[in-house]
């Protein structure tokens, strides 16, 4: 008799992260085309398409930057479509903006401190607390130095570690490696799959190698619409994604 194979664990119920027909027009332009997506606790997600394939907008969508046209946007189970920027990150979302947001006149200490601010418990200590988020990212030699003194790619960093300071249930990092060197580049592979032990990770990158070595599954949009979805060797063979990005 053959053995019995052991069947594979079954999904979570309900996705962290979930969008129904998520629309968004610009006077005539649809930058966003009745997208559906669900994004489970856990996982490493890639979000990757041509210039103008509307993902900054989609990502706003998702972070409550944008309000949509129509549509719907769910996280950790309740209705945050309306919900501003500011209330869904209260709920567990931080995001790293593709142009940095830093304060360039403060130390880096004191940019970490207002996002560890957001979410300090009683007793915590607010120095241990900063220094943990910028030892993550290498810049705990740092502390006193403005952040504008820092270079573009170390202001990155700044901005992910500001991100990991408020301990999210989704870091959505936009456009991250943007001005990393490439030892840099490598430290953030092995920084994200660090934070993935711990929270969901939703990444709009452009470079290929960090997408498809990060990466456990990827959507691609084009036109404002999901072109394609799965994973890393899926999408890399899928002849609508090599026409539409991949240069195939």
């Amino acid at each position: 008799m053959a053995a019995m194979t052991a069947p594979a664990a079954a999904p979570s119920a309900e996705p962290l992260l979930s969008t129904k027909g998520v629309t968004r027009w610009f006077g005539g332009l649809c930058a966003v085309d009745h997208v559906d997506f669900t994004l489970p606790a856990g996982e490493i997600r890639a979000l990757i398409g041509p210039n103008g394939a509307g993902k900054s907008t989609f990502v706003g969508l998702l972070a409550g930057r944008i309000l949509p046209t129509e549509g719907r946007v769910t996280f950790a189970g309740e209705d945050v479509t309306r919900l501003p920027a500011h209330a869904r990150m209260a709920r567990g979302m931080a995001y790293t903006f593709q142009i940095t947001s830093i304060f360039a006149n403060l130390a880096l200490f004191d940019n970490v401190a207002l996002a560890v601010q957001r979410r300090l418990a009683p007793g915590q200590s607010l120095a241990t607390e900063v220094e943990a988020a910028l030892a993550r990212v290498g810049l705990d030699d740092r502390l006193d130095q403005p952040a504008g003194d820092l270079s573009y790619g170390h202001q990155r960093l700044l901005e992910i570690a500001m991100g990991l300071a408020q301990n999210p249930r989704l870091l959505i990092l936009d456009e991250p490696t943007q001005g990393l060197s490439d030892g840099e580049i490598e430290g953030f592979k092995v920084l994200v799959r660090e934070v993935a032990k711990d929270a969901t990770v939703l990444l709009i990158e452009h470079n290929m190698d960090v997408v498809m070595s990060l990466a456990d599954r990827i959507t691609v949009l084009d036109m404002g619409a999901v072109l394609a979805e799965g994973t890393p060797a899926e999408i890399h063979a899928d002849p609508a994604v090599q026409r539409a990005y991949l240069g195939g």
